[in-house]
């Protein structure tokens, strides 16, 4: 069943990645595509601090538990 639904989400993102190309073309002409890769990166940048500052804080609550 696992199996099945990744193959499905696969190939539903590769359907809609194929029809979008237009509006890639056009935003890459305009220069738009890059401050949408700048946004996308600086939110994966605050999602992954944001991870580690939880992981650390997680990290020192187990600790301190065990003593």
């Amino acid at each position: 069943m696992r199996y099945i639904t990744l193959i499905g989400l696969l190939f539903s993102s590769f359907i809609a990645s194929s029809q979008n190309v237009q509006m890639a073309e056009t935003m890459r002409s305009e220069g738009k595509i890059y401050v949408v890769i700048a946004v996308l990166a600086v939110i994966l940048v605050g999602l992954f601090l944001y991870l580690i500052t939880i992981d650390r804080k997680v990290s020192k609550l187990e600790k301190e538990a065990n003593i």
